[in-house]
């Protein structure tokens, strides 16, 4: 039986550098029934210097078109002190903190914090002293893998396992980045091909503007699904058209539990559910018409009906060609 889905809230920086508002995201998540509660640590200066390009994704955002990519960044900061506040709140209500880190002193940061699990962006699959600080930690690591190809993933995985990680503790999300992604985008099958070539746990982050996608992947084998929640698709940001709010979030969970159940295990058998109604839609051998004690069942004078109460159908060979002992009505059940 498959194991239950971790799933990943992920607030990203869709709480716009409020704190109020990050703390409203930890209870949306929880709402919606996220097992974890995931956002960014980063310090602007570290992450990317002042003249950087604006992605394409970002140019679309017309409410950020007048600032540059640092100056967004800059904003969607938290600090240390909110922070330990979120884990602290998260731990109150029992939701899993988690954060990627963007830099190596917010990778410091959250060890001493003692985040449990780690997640490396797409952007950092090729930052080897990156890969290399989190892969000294030997904790449990997330990794999306947008814009990289197979030989890439594997690259950065030697690194975590050449610096301590154990490979049993590693999940590798398929992904692809693009906010939102476009359907003929997903190649979700993907997924189980980095599975099957490099032998490691998957799963799938999503970008998508829908549901659809995520239950497919579980569908498929994934373990771990993300995807980014907001409080409003129509807020400033670069993230927040491209995520869920708490209610389709909310329908999104309860559609991969449900999925689950539904799975089940490989075994075809009957179900308890499914006994009770035998007797109703099976049929029994019954006469097609009158028959005389003496005569021989044939085809003509036998047939099938509901219920199945009398000889099964299944019997039906075991008694053409016998002579009936009985008399009978044309529906009466035959016996023998």
């Amino acid at each position: 039986m498959k194991k239950k889905t971790i799933i990943i809230a992920e607030a990203g920086v869709n709480h716009d550098g409020n704190f109020d508002k990050a703390i409203k995201l930890v209870d949306a998540a929880k709402f919606a029934g996220a097992n974890i509660i995931k956002f960014q640590t980063f310090k602007t200066e570290d992450l990317a210097i002042k003249n950087i390009k604006k992605p394409e994704y970002i140019k679309k955002n017309i409410d950020l078109k007048k600032n540059t990519q640092f100056e967004i960044l800059k904003k969607l900061e938290l600090s240390n002190s909110d922070l330990k506040k979120i884990i602290n709140y998260c731990k109150k209500i029992k939701i899993e903190f988690m954060s990627s880190p963007f830099d190596l002193e917010s990778i410091k940061l959250l060890h001493k914090l003692g985040v449990k699990k780690f997640k490396i962006p797409s952007g950092e699959i090729n930052n080897i002293p990156y890969l290399e600080e989190i892969g000294k930690l030997n904790k449990e690591i997330i990794i999306s893998t947008g814009m990289s190809d197979l030989l890439e993933i594997k690259r950065a995985l030697n690194i975590l396992l050449k610096f301590g990680t154990k490979k049993s503790k590693i999940t590798v999300l398929h992904c692809t980045t693009d906010y939102p992604t476009r359907f003929k985008d997903v190649n979700l099958n993907a997924m189980n091909e980095i599975k099957r070539k490099l032998s490691v746990n998957v799963g799938y982050s999503d970008h998508t503007i829908d549901i659809t996608v995520p239950i497919a992947a579980v569908t498929l084998g994934a373990l771990v699904i993300e995807k980014h929640i907001t409080l409003n698709n129509n807020s400033k940001g670069p993230d927040h058209k491209a995520s869920l709010n708490k209610y389709d979030f909310k329908k999104m969970v309860d559609s991969i539990k449900n999925l689950e159940i539904s799975l089940g295990s490989k075994i075809k058998n009957i179900t308890a559910s499914e006994k009770k109604n035998i007797r109703l839609i099976r049929k029994s051998i019954v006469a097609k018409c009158k028959i005389q004690k003496g005569d021989f069942f044939t085809k003509k004078n036998l047939t099938t009906k509901r219920p199945g109460n009398g000889i099964s159908s299944s019997k039906w060979y075991e008694i053409i060609g016998k002579k009936s002992k009985y008399n009978f009505k044309k529906d009466e059940f035959i016996k023998t």
